[in-house]
């Protein structure tokens, strides 16, 4: 009855993700906007003659925020607008208990200037992101070339102006308390929003390196809940004191087996192993590829003890399911960690839950503690042992470059190949 439960209350917490993103993803547009209108009303509050010019710039300034909004729901997809939703409600989690901590003084432009840097962070690591994969893309469209090409300097005079403003604000009796809330909204966006940026970069590597260490992380903390509610005894860690070495030991063993098998379902399905490109031929982006060594079926010798106990000389994997094994070893012994240090910062404010989003479960960080720890191991640990040259990635690097450029790489690889 417990295992059932609990699956029940994971799929709640799925489809409420699902069923809300769009409904914040609109009210943070209407945030957007108004403080869009606000600023040009306070720019524009003491000109009178500039009237006509105020209700122009207003709806030209809507009308850039409505358009960009709705491309970049576009290109990001559903997934990493759910990946992007739950970064902002982290954000807001960890910075409104810095907050009410400090309830009692009135610090100017303190929550202004936490989401202003929210803004500016995620502005770079998208940008990036854009003009590294659908870099041919974006260069079609003029207005967006300028942007691509100063993409960086861009986002630092936009950071710059956030700096400005913080130490324009800043207030004789206050100096120890912003800087410290400073430091406060730097480390979140180090926590958050870095860490979502690479949840981002694995879903390009293919769904399954998303998949994959989400389903891994959440089999553990269930099979470490149910060994240790069954068979637990003796206390693992005093951060929690609910955790048993039982149900750590125990988790580690079913959450091998468990990845091991959904590595092996989820690798034999073009959909989920092929990287998200988008074919300039056809104008459209797809999953569609040759799927790597890593998803065809290999066969391997096993060694000679195991051979003595199973009677079995060799076994025919998808190299892909040993890759699991490592991604599994990480979830279920180093991912924990992720959750006693969520408990240490909790107990040091003296607070239960970073919020009450979920009935029952805290807020949305509560349950996404240990999940950033993992999307952060998987892509180490792809750059270090899976990754390789991309031919598509160079292919839309070359056509950034301009015709002269393109030609002479042209020749010097037609001169390598001929040996000249």
């Amino acid at each position: 009855m417990c295992c059932i439960d609990v699956l029940c209350v994971l799929m709640c917490c799925v489809l409420m993700c699902c069923a809300v993103c769009i409904d914040v993803l609109c009210v943070l547009m209407c945030c957007v906007l108004m403080c869009c209108a606000v600023c040009i009303d306070v720019l524009c509050l003491d000109v009178p003659s500039f009237s006509r010019w105020k209700n122009c710039c207003i709806r030209g300034v809507l009308s850039m925020a409505m358009i960009s909004g709705f491309f970049m729901m576009i290109y990001l997809g559903p997934i990493m607008l759910i990946v992007m939703t739950i970064q902002i409600k982290c954000f807001q989690e960890i910075i409104d208990i810095g907050y009410r901590v400090y309830h009692s003084y009135e610090l100017p432009w303190f929550r202004t200037l936490s989401w202003y840097f929210l803004v500016c962070v995620n502005y770079f690591f998208y940008g990036e992101t854009l003009a590294e994969y659908f870099g041919a893309l974006v260069q079609r469209e003029e207005p967006l070339q300028f942007l691509v090409r100063y993409h960086r300097f861009i986002s630092f005079a936009v950071y710059l102006a956030g700096f400005c403003m913080f130490v324009l604000s800043l207030v004789k009796k206050h100096y120890r308390l912003q800087f410290y809330m400073f430091a406060w909204t730097h480390v979140t966006l180090l926590i958050v929003v870095t860490q979502s940026h690479l949840v981002i970069q694995n879903l390009f590597e293919g769904m399954i390196w998303f998949l994959v260490p989400v389903s891994i992380v959440i089999c553990n903390d269930i099979m470490a809940y149910l060994f240790g509610f069954f068979f637990g005894r003796t206390p693992l860690i005093k951060l929690s004191p609910k955790k048993t070495w039982e149900g750590f030991i125990g988790g580690f063993f079913g959450t091998l087996v468990f990845g091991f098998i959904l590595a092996y379902l989820l690798a034999q399905f073009q959909y989920f192993v092929c990287p998200v490109e988008y074919n300039s031929e056809t104008n459209r982006f797809t999953a569609e590829c040759e799927p790597s060594d890593i998803f065809v079926m290999h066969e391997y010798t096993l060694p000679f003890t195991v051979q003595s106990i199973l009677r079995w000389k060799t076994v025919t994997i998808y190299p892909y399911q040993i890759h699991s094994v490592a991604l599994s070893t990480f979830g279920s012994l180093i991912g924990p960690f992720g959750g006693f240090f969520a408990s240490g910062f909790k107990r040091a404010f003296k607070i239960k839950d970073f919020a009450d989003t979920i009935p029952g479960h805290g807020g949305i960080m509560d349950r996404f503690d240990c999940q950033y720890l993992m999307a952060t191991f998987t892509h180490v640990y792809i750059a270090s042992f899976i990754r390789g040259p991309n031919p598509s990635k160079v292919l839309q690097q070359l056509l950034v470059l301009q015709p002269e450029q393109q030609l002479s790489i042209f020749n010097n690889v037609f001169l390598n190949k001929n040996g000249s």
